[in-house]
């Protein structure tokens, strides 16, 4: 990806929706690309069909899933690659499914938890045991997270059969992956993965995947971190990004949680009230993909859609900022907590409604989409992102508390105001003379 590049999650979507808003939504307001949910056969899981289904793989096949067929998958692809969007499949690699079992999966197949006819025995599994201790790495990547049963990849049988899945993905045109539960999987054989699914499409004469793993960063005195998977995909001539979940703390200073608030954003604030890599503990930029939210963290009830104006605005600032590869969460409305598991918008029978979106943030009910990357606010700031691409953040004002404002060289200017009154003063922008447009709320088009 190149600076200024901005991707979204099109969170349980189907097929045949991702790829009409790819042509008359994502193409038009320049989102390099689109994260799809996982492609893979997985487990049914009547009567609720949560949307954690769809991390419970049951084959490799992606004939049918709950976002579509096969068929349906290859013209989306292609029709978002016509428009310049490239397709990131979440690969669940890590693990199989746990329930039900026995159980038929969304293409028919039968299977238990540890037999999946013509792709794993009990043999390819590690031995049961439970993801109970962070500070052992080998519990960590070895066990079984939240009973799932863990694939052994330290067999070159069973690295293949999962680079094969991969390998495929790339023919059909996907651009890259987000490896689901990285952590959970020893570094040099996840390294070892990659480097069959590279050196395989290279020998092709085809583009390498680009990679990036969610490895949530270690806390005192875990064994793994983000750092430990900086070399993924590296010595076969790639380098996988890392998600930075530390990144969605600045949620809490946009919703004012313990008396935090926006000033203690500055780049250049003292201790407590700076935002920089060095004083978040965060990885270099040219390796983080950031987000406010993601299909995990918006379960834990942090900042998003309910929050109004005020996620509008953490939106702003994240993709004013510099730093990373950002990501938008695209999803749908549900009680949070008490519907952390609802699925997708869908019949009585688990089949996915077509996507029709909210009118705004503010108006989604429970059980319609929201559409959230489709708001002004954050569609806008896209285009904003590729402008000031290259450019460092000057001119830093606050009020100390809820209004900032910064510059991105002399090529953009950013204003917020948390707080509800006005603010009145004069602010040194940095830019050329001129007459200058409020992209976000003054109605400048084309």
């Amino acid at each position: 990806m190149a600076a200024g590049d901005v991707f979204v999650h099109l969170f349980e979507w189907k097929w045949t929706d991702i790829a009409n808003e790819c042509e008359t939504v994502l193409g038009p307001a320049g989102f390099n690309a689109v994260q799809v949910s996982p492609p893979q056969e997985h487990s049914v899981q009547a009567p609720n069909y949560p949307w954690s289904e769809r991390y419970q793989p049951v084959s490799y096949s992606i004939a049918r899933s709950r976002s579509g067929t096969g068929t349906e998958f290859v013209d989306m692809v292609q029709r978002c690659q016509a428009v310049g969007v490239g397709i990131y499949v979440d690969a669940v690699i890590n693990h199989m499914t746990n329930y039900p079992s026995p159980g038929t999966g969304s293409n028919g197949t039968s299977y238990t938890k540890y037999n999946y006819p013509g792709l794993y025995t009990p043999s390819d599994f590690h031995a049961p045991c439970t993801v109970n201790d962070y500070s052992n790495a080998a519990n960590v990547q070895d066990c079984e997270l939240f009973s799932l049963p863990d694939l052994n990849t330290g067999l070159p049988s069973v690295r293949q059969k999962i680079a094969g899945y991969l390998i495929m993905l790339a023919r059909l045109g996907v651009a890259g992956f987000r490896i689901d539960a990285a952590k959970h999987i020893q570094q040099v054989e996840l390294d070892g993965i990659l480097a069959i699914v590279d050196s395989t499409l290279r020998a092709e004469g085809r583009p390498v995947p680009y990679y990036f793993l969610e490895v949530i960063g270690g806390g005192a005195g875990e064994a793994l971190s983000p750092h430990d998977y900086f070399g993924a995909a590296y010595a076969s001539g790639g380098a996988a990004d890392i998600t930075e979940f530390t990144f969605v703390g600045v949620g809490d200073k946009f919703r004012g949680i313990g008396g935090q608030h926006i000033s203690q954003l500055n780049p250049n604030g003292p201790p407590g009230s700076q935002f920089s890599p060095a004083a978040w503990g965060l990885i270099p930029s040219d390796k983080a993909v950031v987000f406010l939210q993601n299909h995990d963290t918006q379960h834990d009830c942090g900042i998003g859609y309910r929050d109004g104006n005020v996620f509008r605005l953490a939106n702003v600032w994240m993709l004013a900022q510099p730093y990373g590869y950002p990501s938008i969460l695209s999803s749908y409305a549900f009680d949070c907590p008490g519907g952390n598991m609802m699925g997708p918008p869908s019949d009585a029978g688990g089949n996915t409604n077509d996507v029709t979106c909210a009118s705004s943030l503010e108006t989604a009910t429970i059980g319609q989409w929201v559409c959230e990357h489709r708001d002004p606010y954050i569609r806008n700031m896209v285009r904003f992102r590729h402008v000031v691409a290259g450019t460092d953040i000057n001119h830093w004002w606050e009020d100390g508390v809820n209004a900032i404002a910064f510059s991105r060289g002399d090529k953009g200017f950013v204003a917020i105001n948390r707080d509800g009154g006005g603010v009145d003063t004069t602010i040194a922008t940095g830019m050329l003379p001129g007459t200058y447009c409020d992209i976000l709320t003054g109605g400048l088009t084309g």
